[in-house]
């Protein structure tokens, strides 16, 4: 994650004003999606778009995408329309459902969408064997798809996702249906594209992950954005502090906390935890060990 994000660094989303309204078969004004977002997304930056369901940030990731057409406003990727072929060769997206052909296997998939790219023949199997090896799925390489459970579909979603070695990542959902194992490594990709200096766009109603990774969020709701800004800002408490102390007693905890209460302090005593999503991944590493 880019906690020191370049104010310089050159803008790779813009979006001004951006509106959609689906209209219903006679062309009137049905659903008013998205209204008036706007968006500025820096290089190397990691961004979440959160909302609850229904909020409007597929249909915004669609519109940036220019796979929909906004009723107004405008939408730049590197300074380009998205519908160009040009700004479109610079983007990975992995939609929140992924389809692939059930009878072919992640090596022939990958081999497929590589073709797409019209990439040449060695550059193609090179991406596609160094991207099995990146999502964990290289030993399952020559099974069909259509045996995957969703979680290893998803790996193979965002390897299709990766294929064309992009600058700009869009990942709708990319952790749903993943067990905490598969969530932990999407999210230590997430951060390694970022330290490559791509530039990451990730949709998510799932909060405590995009807190693991985001720099910047902005939070829909009936399609518009409510709160904007950087994690460490919209969550930090001013008028609280904190301090863990490691190698003291309770006795010796005690007298502080009453000593700091008779300055005029309120104080609250707890022992820090670690998330249940730590303490997953270190029982299974360390029974692994064993």
């Amino acid at each position: 994650m880019n906690m020191e994000s370049d104010s310089e660094s050159p803008t790779v989303v813009s979006a001004e004003n951006l509106t959609k309204v689906f209209r219903d078969f006679w062309r009137r004004p049905k659903t008013l999606a998205v209204d008036g977002v706007g968006l500025s997304i820096r290089k190397g930056e990691v961004f979440g778009l959160l909302g609850p369901n229904g909020s409007g940030k597929s249909t915004t990731i669609k519109m940036l995408l220019g796979l929909l057409k906004p009723t107004s406003g405008r939408v730049r990727l590197f300074g380009m329309d998205p519908a160009r072929q040009a700004a479109k060769a610079h983007i990975g997206y992995m939609p929140e459902l992924s389809h692939f052909h059930p009878y072919l296997t992640p090596r022939e998939t990958l081999r497929y969408y590589a073709g797409l790219f019209n990439m040449p023949a060695g550059l193609r199997k090179e991406r596609t064997e160094y991207l099995l090896e990146r999502m964990g799925i290289a030993a399952a390489a020559n099974r069909p798809v259509g045996e995957f459970s969703k979680g290893m579909a998803r790996r193979i979603g965002l390897a299709q996702a990766l294929l064309n070695n992009p600058d700009l990542v869009i990942l709708d959902e990319p952790t749903s249906g993943l067990d905490p194992i598969g969530r932990h490594d999407v999210k230590n990709l997430i951060k390694e594209l970022a330290k490559e200096g791509k530039t990451v766009l990730l949709s998510s109603h799932l909060l405590a992950e995009v807190e693991d990774v985001c720099d910047r969020v902005a939070i829909l709701r009936e399609g518009r954005i409510c709160a904007e800004g950087r994690l460490s800002e919209l969550l930090e408490r001013r008028e609280q502090a904190r301090m863990t102390i490691s190698g003291i007693s309770d006795e010796r905890i005690e007298a502080l906390r009453r000593e700091l209460e008779r300055g005029g302090a309120s104080v609250t005593v707890d022992h820090p935890a670690m998330t249940l999503e730590d303490y997953f991944l270190e029982t299974i590493e360390k029974d692994s060990a064993k």
